[in-house]
């Protein structure tokens, strides 16, 4: 079952996803082009990987005046097509052996990313690296963004035209996720989090324990019960001093070093076959900053050492 892990399977396929349609914001859309301009393919070429970029998923667009709420849900027929097609890609990438990076777009990409390895794993792990929860359903959403939503849909909460993508429903068991960094959580999160023992280390328990002892008690927690691991990070689980090109920030966030360091040690687990980086808007960010620090939390997950 399963993808290759990062150490031993050296070839990495790159999947852009221009989306801005879970949310209203525009300018996430160009996080892909903004991560490629920052260096990923060198950044991962010279730690020796063999490197795929597929380009960008195409995201059909609303017509102009049409974005609407569909069921409290925002832009839905477009965002469960460019999931789609997501997912179609990310099974074959894992299909043909290599590890699947996907580059955001908004966080509800995840639906299609989640749907296209799920499919791979008896119990893929989910560690999602964000400020904000994702549990959303259009019950609870004060927004009806679906970027606020993507880990509900892959638990199979939600609209079957997202939970159903590649026919199946849940990608994912609530046990086997856990989140980092979370300090913005809606009502009907918290009380989703209570009811299905979802592991959440929020921003109070990574100033208590620290980094490093979040990270070994993570990969301690999802090694016997997972057989994949999937990194979801969100720029926005960043402070925005760090990572100021995100949609919502929120202040109080995990700093670049603390990242580096969690990146590092689950690149010593050995433990992740997937991840992707959402968020990055370079409209918002200055000097392309995020999508700099976003490489280099890549290639510190891939393995690049200081010595």
């Amino acid at each position: 079952m399963g993808g290759g892990n990062i150490v031993v399977n050296k070839k990495i396929s790159i999947i852009g996803v221009p989306m801005d349609l879970g949310q209203n914001r525009r300018g996430v859309d160009m996080g892909p082009s903004a991560i490629r301009y920052a260096g990923v393919m060198e950044t991962l070429e010279a730690l020796n990987f063999q490197i795929e970029d597929l380009g960008d998923i195409k995201i059909s667009r609303p017509s102009r005046g049409a974005e609407q709420l569909q069921d409290n849900l925002r832009n839905l027929s477009q965002v469960a097509e460019g999931n789609e097609l997501l997912a179609e890609q990310v099974d074959e990438a894992i299909t043909a052996g290599r590890f699947p990076l996907v580059l955001g777009g908004d966080h509800s990409i995840a639906i299609g990313s989640l749907a296209g390895i799920a499919k791979h794993y008896e119990n893929l792990g989910v560690i999602w690296y964000d400020a904000h929860g994702d549990l959303n359903t259009a019950d609870t959403s004060p927004s009806g963004n679906i970027h606020g939503m993507p880990l509900a849909v892959n638990l199979g909460l939600g609209h079957e035209r997202l939970t159903n993508i590649l026919g199946y429903q849940p990608k994912i068991k609530p046990e086997n996720i856990v989140l980092i960094g979370a300090r913005s959580l809606d009502e009907g999160e918290k009380e989703l989090i209570r009811e299905t023992g979802i592991k959440v280390y929020t921003m109070h328990e990574v100033d208590r324990m620290g980094m490093s002892a979040v990270i070994t008690e993570v990969t301690d927690y999802l090694k016997d019960r997972t057989d994949g691991v999937h990194l979801s990070l969100d720029l926005d689980g960043l402070d925005p001093g760090d990572a100021p090109g995100v949609g919502t920030p929120v202040i109080g966030g995990l700093s670049y070093r603390e990242s580096h360091l969690a990146m590092e040690m689950l690149a010593e687990t050995d433990m992740v076959t997937s991840a992707e980086f959402v968020e990055v808007n370079p409209i918002l960010d200055e000097k392309n900053k995020t999508a700099v620090i976003a490489v280099g939390l890549m290639g510190s997950l891939f393995g690049e050492k200081l010595k």
